[in-house]
């Protein structure tokens, strides 16, 4: 750990004296103050403030095992070995909002219908993990799209993704009914052709400058790839344990126009009670030479009847980023504080940490460090056209110590592994399809005998098509 500590502090002495020649941003501190500015006071009407408006995702994926890792799927109701899987499906989103009623109390409503289309139905090629890679979490499945019991491709499916009403007084809403939220515990995942959901009631507030409210309370969650609606579990447990309600509520606090702070708290019922801390602060000018500096900590304990046993989690990642006209070179390292692995929330992207990549390089007792390099292409004459390539590397995995029984690593010890990828994103500027956006990437993972997320290569090519009826 004294190590560890030493080479983040060098670190940040190097970056910091390099942006010692930078022409720095206002580092003026910002009073909180009421905000005297009424967002209900705008309202425009239920009907003339409505529109109509949606999305259209290709994505496309191709997976190969390797060092003996295999998915399977059911040939003449035979489990059979293969070592690639691939998923393309079209995933489409028309969602309608309405405006805010006028008068001191605004309603509003939103309704989004999600369908999906598998492209892709052969049940070879989408196998499923289960009994698959060395290591894969049990129950993994087929994430990807919706299958049937005998394991090919429910053809077409919809639901309905966004369902809710809305109140606002002043410059705070109460929603109500299945909705998006961000936060670094309850986020919508949207690395799918569709985006998850949470059912629930959720309070957003803005009535101070500078600072931020959110509260929530959620009892399920709309799956990526299902078109019902589930309890919460946690993504690396054994899958068994459910939740009734998750709480969480945080506030965001942005004292400098460069800095910015949030602290929240969520509580998974009778399973764990977790705490977060995030900062990004920026120095400098990028045109010359700025810092982007990131900290993520999570504290994670055991909760009421404990279901997942004794939880008792430390995990942060610290990040700094140099971007130099078009150019960004980051740094970061993570660490896994605890014999478990870090946990979160199923179908959410409740993992704010620098290192969250194919893998979340989240095992027990891990340490991980990532190098990435990304290029502007704006600064070339080609804006919208970016480029990105990193390599992480995660070592001393042991889960020796631990003595419970929702997470399978007493079998790791000083267990290893490493990931670089390669990607390309173009978004459209202009024309018709303004907006649209086409993403490519290449991973490979590569680990130890008994880390978690096994040997693989991806290709991913996605491509998302954003549109208004009204």
């Amino acid at each position: 750990m004294k190590r560890s500590i030493n080479a983040i502090l060098a670190l940040a002495i190097s970056t910091l004296t390099a942006t010692a020649y930078a022409e720095t941003q206002s580092q003026e501190f910002t009073p909180v103050t009421v905000n005297t500015k009424s967002a209900q006071t705008d309202a425009t009407g239920f009907v003339e403030g409505q529109s109509i408006s949606g999305t259209t995702r290709n994505w496309y994926a191709n997976e190969q095992l390797h060092r003996g890792g295999k998915f399977t799927y059911r040939k003449d109701g035979v489990a059979t070995p293969t070592d690639r899987r691939i998923n393309w499906v079209q995933g489409t989103i028309v969602k309608y909002n309405s405006g805010f009623t006028q008068g001191a109390v605004g309603l509003s409503t939103e309704v989004a219908a999600y369908n999906e289309v598998a492209l892709e139905r052969d049940r070879k090629n989408l196998a499923s993990n289960n009994g698959g890679a060395p290591g894969t979490r049990p129950g993994a499945g087929n994430n990807r799209t919706l299958t049937k019991e005998g394991g090919d491709a429910q053809g077409q499916w919809s639901k309905l993704g966004l369902a809710n009403v809305k109140a606002r007084v002043s410059n705070t809403t109460l929603t109500a009914g299945r909705m998006n939220f961000s936060s670094p515990m309850v986020d919508v995942i949207g690395n799918r052709a569709l985006p998850s959901s949470f059912q629930g009631v959720a309070i957003h507030s803005e009535e101070l400058n500078n600072l931020a409210f959110d509260l929530g309370t959620f009892d399920r969650n709309s799956p990526r790839t299902e078109e019902s609606l589930s309890k919460f579990r946690t993504e690396y447990a054994n899958g068994l344990v459910e939740t009734d309600h998750v709480y969480t509520g945080g506030i965001t606090f942005t004292p400098f126009a460069s800095l910015t702070t949030s602290l929240w708290a969520t509580q998974a019922e009778d399973i764990w009670n977790q705490y977060y801390f995030g900062a990004n602060h920026i120095l400098g000018d990028s045109q010359v030479l700025s810092l982007n500096t990131n900290l993520n900590y999570y504290k994670t304990q055991e909760e009421g009847k404990a279901l997942l046993g004794n939880i008792d989690n430390d995990t942060y990642s610290l990040s700094f980023g140099l971007t130099h006209q078009a150019h960004t070179l980051t740094f970061s390292y993570q660490q896994v504080e605890g014999n478990e692995y870090f946990d979160y929330l199923h179908e959410t992207n409740g993992i704010y940490l620098a290192n969250s990549l194919l893998s979340d390089f989240n095992g027990p007792n891990e340490k991980s460090f990532q190098v990435a390099y990304g290029l502007n292409m704006a600064e070339y004459g080609v804006p919208g056209l970016k480029f990105n390539i990193y390599q992480a590397r995660g070592w001393d995995i042991t889960g020796t110590h631990y003595t419970g029984t929702a997470y399978d690593v007493k079998n790791m010890d000083g267990e290893h592994h490493y990931e670089y990828g390669i990607g390309s994103t173009y978004a459209i500027q202009s024309g018709p399809f303004r907006a649209t956006t086409v993403r490519a990437t290449y991973t490979a993972h590569r680990a130890s005998e008994n880390q978690g997320d096994g040997s693989i290569n991806e290709f991913r090519l996605v491509t998302t098509i954003p549109f208004n009826i009204l």
